[in-house]
């Protein structure tokens, strides 16, 4: 079932995007004029579809880095994030202006982020404002779809104040030449957004959740505007309150996906199977057809033998997220555990404990010349060395990143229709048999690579399916993200507490990890004070959410990002990396704490001659 997208194809035909007269025109262009389209049951049915729609502006069927990137492609937040990495802006990438510290205040991250969502607004202020004089549908009908009409209009204008921190608010239709409001402060604007999801949870028409399988599910609920709102009084520091918003949201019967088995059900969670399971607040719905109603995760998560060599591999998982997840017993992971040395190492020689077993003398040398110690090379058990690093750890690892020596289940790289086990070693030599060497896009670089999102063997498709159409539902906000938000602000407000400590191992528990206690000191999961029990909970987010576009704005909000980001754990200057730490791109620069604010684009303060006003500490 994939109600609101299904219709879709034809709601383009109303909605139109066309071609901006300014980037304030985010009035589509419509076949069919406002002042008519929602005359019918069935119009009316699409115009909300087409509200929805807005969610996937800035997709792109080929996946351009800079195609947009914006709502649809929300897992690439992450490569602004502390657990992620964009290893092409070795190449230039624009989009990668705000961690390299090239971003002007016209970069393309930022015009398309505000045009996009604020296309968002403009249709959801002409839902909420004509379905109930133009519709002609049942007033339960109507009164549902205003009320979903303002958890959307509250999400766009959460992810514009989340980013631009303080907007112009628009609450009616608004021609494209009147979108000329001043902008409101970031405390203005999450009083408006709480008053949208207020209205939402009032309404008596609004069901607190749907069933999987019902025909309305992927629409908001009353859960969502729960957890929506939550986050916002979060954002606020009024814990109370968002303390309230989350307990309503388990009340509404969200709940925990689990079989039982931490050794799948985080892996299965994210499978189209499941994703309708009790976990998913609100999703984005995807299904697998061609020219962009499916997911491109997996296409830029992707390496090239995931989709029978079309995968792109533009985004992967840091090495520090790696390093956050613990060892099975709740303990801290340390490389110099495992290798004694390690860390003092650098990163030049630690390439040595990477080399396949088997090197070839050509190999050897090429390394050495690199910098590896290769006086540490093992012939024979040099993998089986580096694989026990990441044996025995958090079971959410092994199901989220590939690591080295590790299989992957993939398809041919000839002809995409044959799964077989791929391995990543290093040096690359080829994918074909027998060797099965795992391909990235580029070969000369030793990386983790995602397995969340990503497709496994004929999963879609025994010829390798749409590379960008990942029928799997793209998680926007999840009943973990609810539980451990609702512990933080319990940490926060009342530092260590068994209820907060309750809610963490509701999630470490699913993932098969040690619960955190407070009776006996002699284990590594005791929690020791209010700042232990901060970075735990922090910590379990990191790990939670990889992939999920979730972590940038995390570290934002905690004021983490420009230490964490940008200064590597030895105090050098942070960038892409390979495994082993060399840097596969130009360092990260910090160009300062404007960056923490994106800025108003430029051609909105020059169209609007200044009354959309520039943003302190950018150049215009």
């Amino acid at each position: 079932m994939k109600k609101i997208f299904f219709p879709i194809i034809f709601v383009l035909s109303i909605f139109s995007m066309g071609c901006y007269k300014t980037i304030l025109d985010t009035n589509p262009n419509y076949a069919v004029s406002s002042s008519t389209m929602w005359n019918t049951d069935n119009l009316t049915d699409l115009g909300m579809a087409g509200v929805y729609q807005t969610l996937r502006l800035g997709y792109s069927s080929g996946g351009s880095a800079t195609s947009g990137l914006v709502l649809f492609d929300t897992y690439a937040m992450d490569r602004f994030a502390y657990t992620g990495q964009d290893y092409y802006n070795s190449n230039g990438n624009s989009d990668d202006g705000i961690v390299n510290g090239t971003a002007t205040t016209s970069s393309s991250q930022f015009t398309k982020t505000w045009q996009y969502l604020y296309e968002g607004v403009s249709r959801a202020n002409d839902a909420i404002y004509n379905i109930p004089i133009q519709s002609p549908s049942v007033v339960t009908k109507k009164a549902k779809y205003v009320a979903e009409a303002k958890f959307m209009r509250a999400y766009f204008y959460f992810r514009l104040n989340q980013v631009f921190n303080g907007i112009p608010v628009y609450l009616t239709p608004t021609p494209y030449n009147q979108l000329n409001h001043a902008s409101k402060s970031r405390d203005s604007v999450w009083l408006v957004i709480i008053q949208d999801l207020t209205d939402a949870i009032n309404e008596p028409n609004l069901p607190a959740k749907y069933a999987a399988g019902d025909p309305n599910y992927g629409h908001a609920t009353k859960g969502a505007a729960y957890a929506l709102r939550g986050m916002v009084y979060q954002y606020q520091n009024k814990y109370d309150l968002a303390i309230a918003d989350f307990q309503s949201v388990q009340s509404s019967g969200f709940a925990l996906y689990s079989t039982g088995n931490p050794n799948t059900d985080y892996k299965m969670l994210f499978k189209a199977a499941n994703e309708q399971s009790p976990e998913m607040i609100f999703s984005m719905q995807n299904i697998q057809q061609a020219g962009g109603w499916g997911g491109n995760a997996g296409f830029l998560c992707g390496t090239r033998t995931s989709y029978g060599g079309n995968g792109w591999d533009w985004y992967s998982p840091s090495n520090e997220l790696v390093d956050l997840y613990e060892n099975k017993d709740g303990s801290k992971f340390n490389w110099d555990t495992y290798i004694p040395g390690y860390t003092t190492m650098t990163p030049a020689q630690r390439e040595v404990y990477f080399i396949r077993d088997g090197a070839t003398a050509a190999e050897l040398t090429a390394a050495s010349t690199r910098g590896a110690d290769i006086t540490k090379y093992l012939a024979v058990g040099n993998e089986a060395r580096i694989a026990a690093v990441y044996s025995n750890r958090d079971p959410r690892l092994s199901q989220s990143v590939i690591t080295p020596y590790s299989s992957y289940l993939g398809l041919s790289s000839t002809a995409g229709t044959t799964a077989a086990n791929y391995f990543l070693r290093w040096p690359y030599r080829n994918s074909a048999s027998p060797t099965f060497d795992l391909q990235a896009d580029k070969t000369a670089y030793c990386l983790y690579w995602y397995r969340k999102f990503v497709a496994e063997g004929i999963e879609y498709g025994a010829t390798g399916a749409d590379r960008s159409s990942n029928p799997t539902d793209f998680p926007l906000i999840r009943y973990v993200d609810v539980l451990l938000r609702w512990a933080e602000c319990l940490c926060e407000k009342s530092g260590v507490t068994q209820p907060a400590l309750d809610l963490v191992n509701l999630v470490r528990t699913r993932a098969g990890m040690p619960s955190l206690q407070t009776a006996n000191v002699a284990l590594p999961t005791y929690v020791s004070s209010q700042a232990d029990l901060r970075n735990r909970i922090r910590n379990e987010r990191r790990i939670e959410f990889p992939n999920e576009g979730v972590n940038y704005f995390d570290e934002v909000r905690w004021g983490t990002w420009k230490a964490l980001k940008f200064t590597q754990a030895n105090g050098a200057a942070n960038g892409p990396k390979q495994i082993f730490g060399t840097l596969t791109g130009p360092q990260y620069v910090y160009s300062g704490d404007q960056v923490l604010t994106w800025p108003v684009p430029s051609s909105v303060v020059q169209i609007t001659n200044g009354v959309v006003a520039a943003t302190p500490g950018w150049i215009y």
